[in-house]
């Protein structure tokens, strides 16, 4: 696994946040393609096939890093940003939309975190992103292609976003928490994840909550969002005649088949 850089950060802003990033000589971070807002002269930048982590894996390892990526819904490539200049120098990251950034140090929870598949933003330099399947029988079933999550390993700064405000739970062994499929940022991989079926015809046909829950199970830490992109986009669709649904379910661990039965 690459050595982490340690890099500094700041978060500005309320309701549209962004991060600045302070590097130091040699220090690099990467993001998302689009993500960037800023750089300050010295900063230099390249688009990489792959996760952009720095792992020496060659060809194959890049081809197969990218091809985790494209599974989670993700570009091929993503950016490096790297402090070229004998001094410090700051790039900053904007969030996608109106929402929270989420700064977790992966060192903190014993080196790995699963997010959901648009909540990526950027992370510093050596952070691994691949996918991690959950193979419960219920997730794999209902959750489409959703049930596929970003897996985050190293013992860097990752930065998440997550739509309007954030809850984090500390759930305690054997803790069950049941939440909208769209509402789910990340979770640590020691919390049991799955995709339930609402009980009772009428609340799932009536409800408006969609026929699905996700039920986490303790222990370990959750993070989720009031205001997954999805729901914006079916509130603005239904403000705007014609606008229609998009054609992903963006920010939900259900596919195709959320599009469908999602109550939102």
């Amino acid at each position: 696994m690459a050595k982490m850089h340690e890099i500094d950060y700041q978060i500005h802003g309320h309701t549209t946040q962004y991060v600045e990033v302070e590097l130091d000589p040699g220090e690099a971070v990467v993001a998302e393609p689009g993500g960037m807002m800023y750089m300050e002269d010295g900063i230099g930048m390249e688009t990489v096939f792959g996760d952009g982590s720095g792992a020496k894996s060659g060809f194959l390892g890049a081809l197969v890093s990218a091809g985790k990526r494209l599974l989670t819904g993700e570009s091929l490539f993503t950016t490096v940003f790297y402090n070229q200049a004998q001094q410090k120098r700051r790039v900053a990251f904007a969030a996608p939309y109106p929402g929270t950034i989420i700064p977790v140090h992966l060192a903190e929870l014993g080196g790995e975190l699963w997010a959901q598949k648009d909540s990526f933003l950027c992370a510093a330099r050596g952070v691994s992103l691949g996918i991690a399947f959950n193979r419960r029988i219920g997730t794999g079933l209902f959750g489409g292609e959703g049930f596929i999550m970003q897996r985050l390993q190293g013992d860097g700064w990752v930065f998440l976003h997550a739509g309007g405000s954030v809850a984090e739970r500390t759930l305690q062994p054997g803790e069950v928490l049941r939440i909208d499929t769209g509402c789910v940022v990340a979770f640590q991989p020691s919390v049991d994840f799955d995709i339930q079926f609402v009980r009772g015809i009428k609340s799932a046909l009536f409800g408006g909550e969609g026929l699905f829950f996700a039920v986490l199970k303790g222990p370990g830490r959750v993070w989720l969002q009031s205001l997954p992109l999805s729901r914006m986009a079916d509130r603005l669709a239904a403000a705007v005649p014609g606008l229609g649904r998009g054609g992903r379910e963006e920010g939900s661990v259900l596919g195709g088949l959320g599009r469908m039965l999602d109550g939102d």
